[in-house]
């Protein structure tokens, strides 16, 4: 998934992202309310990390913006505001959760994982195709009962692909929803972590699990 980061606190802003990214999402990161509005106007996101007090414009003023517009895209709200005013203020414009600064990393990814499961097309943290089950809660993955071991890029790449499972998926979504915007793009790193999903996922088994559509893209699904 891929995820914004809005903070202007430069140290904190840095440890989210590198906790994020070695959890393995795709991450941006700004400093102001107005470079998060701008970075909303052309990506599409799984869920956005809203700081509160920023330049520009508040925390406040983007989540009325991005909800007036219509976008239903989770917010998690993180200020130094710990008044249940407060908390109430962000809930009613819109916020799907609210944290209070300092807050512990792995509190924050859990609540990240919660609010993306929420809005979900499927409401669990387990996801599965044929003999391979992706718990997205724990972050494991079996086949056949067999757990299998990814890097947090490949686990990135195929929970985004049993999310979608049935839908071919281009390079250019992978790329949009596992990377961020400084990825090039425009070289194989795509099919290259394909290959390694697949001598892990479909090596040794009969039935293969992903299947290159030529000209498209990939997708995850069981096969007659």
């Amino acid at each position: 998934m891929r995820i914004l980061i809005a903070e202007d606190e430069a140290d904190l802003n840095k440890l989210i992202c590198r906790a994020l990214e070695r959890a393995g999402y795709g991450v941006d990161t700004c400093f102001d309310g107005q470079e998060a509005l701008d970075y909303l106007a052309g990506t599409s996101y799984d869920c956005i990390v809203l700081d509160i007090m920023m330049p520009k414009k508040d925390g406040r003023e983007v989540l009325q913006k991005l909800r007036n517009s219509g976008s239903a895209v989770p917010v998690i709200l993180l200020t130094a505001l710990d008044s249940v005013q407060d908390r109430v203020a962000g809930l009613d414009l819109g916020a799907d959760d609210y944290l209070v600064k300092p807050f512990d990393l792995n509190e924050l990814l859990a609540r990240i994982r919660a609010v993306t499961r929420k809005y979900g097309i499927q409401k669990t943290s387990v996801y599965s195709v044929g003999d391979l089950t992706v718990d997205t809660g724990a972050r494991t993955v079996t086949r056949a009962g067999k757990t299998i071991n990814l890097s947090a890029k490949e686990y990135a790449i195929l929970e985004y692909m049993i999310r979608h499972k049935g839908a071919v998926l281009s390079r250019t979504q992978l790329e949009d929803h596992i990377w961020n915007y400084d990825y090039a793009g425009g070289s194989n790193v795509v099919d290259v972590y394909i290959a390694y999903l697949r001598k892990k996922i479909d090596a040794g088994f009969e039935k293969k699990l992903i299947h290159t559509i030529r000209g498209a893209g990939w997708v995850l699904r069981e096969e007659p």
